[in-house]
């Protein structure tokens, strides 16, 4: 398995952008992608890119001009993972990537940068986390790295009421009472070892071509059945995860102020933001102020326990928030 290298972002004009455009080669591939009604559009001269975006996201008519562009290519004396942004016309180009978790969240964040610019009465903002449906209310799950967000969000899409609106990536909106999330991505980008914890996705790589990081993309629904996705659902409660073995505290329910204050000082549990300055903080903390103003939010340090320990606190929480009387189904 390649090393996955850290990449930075750096701004760039339109004028910057028009010269690299005109510096590619002529080989390049496309497609387009529909990702939350935006036409976004990857070019690439990587054919495992092509073939994993086609797989991993609905696709977009071709006669739609693109809102946002990702440009990756192998050229020689960049900078591994280097990523040039023209904001304004929402190019992104990123050279001698290796990875293509990279590759689709950075297009997602292209598209959530639009969104959030685009003032409107129900603004969409990025979440970076998970969604899952139960009984038509959604749990979501955000989390620093490492801290567990999609063994967990797996282990939930077991309970026989859940269906996944995302495992990685989703967008609310705001209305006057609730908080809507809506789906990113048409298939999942899942690692191989996601089995080890819940064996009945094992099968589900089985015959899918994985890259270099062990990763493919895959329709859950060929492991837990049809009707298991959905894309959209009323978010009801919300769960930030920690993994700290010095705090003996599993489980606590927090304050707005509180949650908002967690997600910023992990730089919104989201590696993947194009733009980073005060303007764009500020839109961000009221947007998940409202998000959690909305919903009920907990704290849940994973350091202590199991993951199948882990996933029965939350669904404890989540049968008193959804009002489930019964004991909850797990799949076999």
């Amino acid at each position: 398995m390649k090393k996955i290298e850290p990449y930075s972002v750096e701004p760039i004009t339109i004028e910057e952008k028009d010269r690299l455009l005109d510096d590619l080669p002529k080989y390049f591939t496309s497609n387009k992608a529909d990702i939350h009604g935006m036409c976004v559009e990857l070019v690439t001269d990587e054919n495992q890119f092509k073939e994993m975006w086609e797989d991993n996201f609905h696709s977009m008519s071709e006669y739609i001009r693109p809102h946002a562009r990702i440009i990756t290519h192998e050229k020689p004396g960049e900078t591994v993972n280097t990523v040039y942004y023209d904001q304004v016309t929402k190019t992104v180009f990123i050279y001698n990537c290796n990875y293509y978790g990279y590759v689709k969240s950075i297009a997602l964040a292209a598209a959530g940068d639009f969104l959030e610019d685009y003032h409107s009465v129900h603004n969409r903002y990025s979440v970076h986390g998970s969604c899952i449906d139960i009984k038509g209310r959604g749990c979501a799950i955000i989390a620093p790295s490492g801290s567990g967000k999609t063994t967990l969000s797996y282990g939930l899409l077991l309970l026989k009421e859940a269906k996944l609106v995302s495992d990685d990536w989703f967008y609310v909106q705001s209305t006057d009472t609730d908080i809507v999330a809506h789906a990113s991505e048409m298939n999942s980008y899942i690692r191989e070892d996601i089995g080890d914890n819940w064996s009945i996705f094992k099968r589900l790589l089985e015959d899918v071509k994985l890259d270099e990081q062990h990763r493919g993309i895959v329709d859950v629904e060929l492991a837990v059945g049809k009707m298991k996705t959905r894309d959209t659902t009323i978010l009801r409660s919300v769960f930030l995860l920690k993994r700290d073995g010095n705090d003996a505290t599993r489980l606590r329910k927090l304050k707005t102020a509180e949650a908002v204050e967690f997600l910023v000082q992990h730089d919104f549990c989201n590696p993947h933001q194009l733009m980073r300055n005060e303007y764009k903080k500020t839109l961000r903390i009221e947007a998940f102020k409202d998000v959690f103003k909305k919903t009920s939010v907990y704290l849940l340090n994973t350091a202590h326990d199991t993951p199948k320990k882990s996933r029965q606190k939350l669904i404890e929480v989540i049968k008193e928030e959804v009002g489930l009387k019964n004991e909850a189904r797990i799949l076999p």
